[in-house]
């Protein structure tokens, strides 16, 4: 073959391959545009409250989400993501002295958010007002509380969280509850003591959904003892293929079925990425045995040495491949039905090569749509396995509520 009959067939080759892609990202396009896209966790409203740079802390007409955002999420790059409902994390610190109160004013900040924007937010409390948003090209935004502390072993607390829109809860998040195991903390209930199992009750009497990411694998199973609604996973991956405590064991995604629940899968490359696990853990034991033996409680100096040791050994990098690999690993455990998206944008400091922000869904969804999905299944794992789980939710709140009061248990009184 002669130079230039090799070079024009590389040529074609290349643009059948680009065609071949295009056709994938329109074949998602097209999905997107009949079925919201759900994201199951995205940390916006405690980006709003901690952006120093520009001015008052929870200033929500400073961070305007009209123009570029320094974080991973704003009004122009969710249409570009094609994001038909998000979850927006209303998290408060696990060191908080007074949480409850935190709690309230970050739920403001979301609420403030959503109202400001609303030719293109729409607050929504039910699968039917995701629909509903979704059909008005508004994206439905619904508040997730991350980690149970922040009701202050209250019941009542719980029950007005929900009155405020609250449609989940993570039972911990990086430090226990007086009441359930955190997955990175010490186990002292192993798993949910008696009020913890009184809080799932509640929250299934209520209709909200009740979130697992976050807690230990005793929890987590206690929880699916425990619930008669299905639960989530808000943000985690596959402990079977990244081995970080903040995933999920095959044993509970074997119990999925059985619940109705989903595992929402995150972005985050140490839950993703078992080289780039084993790569944090490495950098981690630098910073503990040898800089801070060179440098004792300076954290300043700690945090300096350890960026220099991270740019002389650089990070490997997490794919797209890597988190398709979690869906479909979900997928083959607990089945179709029982996976969806959770990205923890604007909550993680470093990302997956190609899902840098919340544009980016279609490039994963496509990358399942070479794997050879289907349509069907393309649109469970975009979005309609959650809005099942949420009619699932709301009905079984509907016949509970029928059948027995608000539980009035305490913790102090009860335990």
């Amino acid at each position: 073959m002669n130079r230039f009959l090799f070079v024009a067939a590389a040529l074609i080759g290349v643009s059948g391959a680009l065609q071949a892609q295009d056709a994938h990202l329109e074949r998602v396009r097209r999905i997107l545009s009949e079925i919201p896209l759900v994201d199951g966790h995205n940390d916006l409203p405690g980006a709003i409250r901690n952006a120093a740079a520009v001015g008052n802390l929870g200033d929500v007409a400073a961070y305007d989400l009209r123009s570029t955002t320094p974080g991973d999420t704003d009004l122009d790059r969710l249409r570009q993501g094609m994001v038909g409902a998000q979850f927006w994390s209303v998290h408060v610190n696990v060191t908080s002295t007074n949480p409850a109160r935190q709690q309230l004013e970050q739920i403001d900040i979301a609420l403030r958010t959503i109202q400001r924007y609303p030719d293109h937010l729409e607050l929504a409390t039910t699968a039917s007002e995701i629909r509903q948003a979704f059909g008005r090209g508004k994206v439905a935004s619904l508040l997730g509380i991350e980690g149970g502390h922040v009701i202050e072993n209250s019941l009542g607390a719980l029950r007005t969280f929900y009155r405020l829109g609250v449609r989940y809860m993570t039972l911990a998040h990086f430090a226990n509850t007086d009441w359930a195991d955190s997955a990175t903390d010490e186990v002292v209930n192993h798993g949910l003591s008696p009020f913890g199992e009184e809080v799932v009750r509640e929250m299934n009497r209520m209709g909200m959904l009740v979130d697992i990411s976050h807690v230990s694998p005793g929890t987590m199973s206690d929880v699916l003892n425990v619930a008669v609604a299905p639960i989530i996973f808000s943000h985690s991956g596959a402990r079977a293929l990244t081995d970080h405590v903040r995933n999920v064991p095959d044993s509970i995604l074997a119990r999925l079925p059985e619940n109705g629940g989903l595992v929402m899968q995150v972005f985050y490359p140490p839950y993703v990425s078992e080289a780039y696990r084993l790569y944090d853990e490495r950098a981690q034991q630098e910073a503990e045995v040898n800089i801070q033996q060179r440098f004792g409680n300076d954290q300043e100096r700690i945090e300096r040495a350890l960026e220099r040791w991270r740019s002389e050994n650089p990070a490997p990098i997490a794919t797209i491949g890597d988190v398709a690999d979690h869906i479909e690993h979900i997928r083959d455990v607990a089945g179709i039905d029982h996976v969806g998206l959770g990205s923890d944008f604007d909550g993680i400091p470093t990302y997956v090569d190609g899902l840098e922000d919340v544009s980016t869904f279609p490039a994963l969804l496509s990358e399942l749509s070479r794997r050879g999905w289907s349509d069907e299944d393309l649109r469970k794992v975009a979005g309609e396995n959650l809005l099942r789980v949420m009619q699932d939710a709301e009905a079984v709140a509907s016949r509970l509520k029928r059948e027995r009061e608000p539980s009035t248990r305490t913790m102090e009184g009860n335990e």
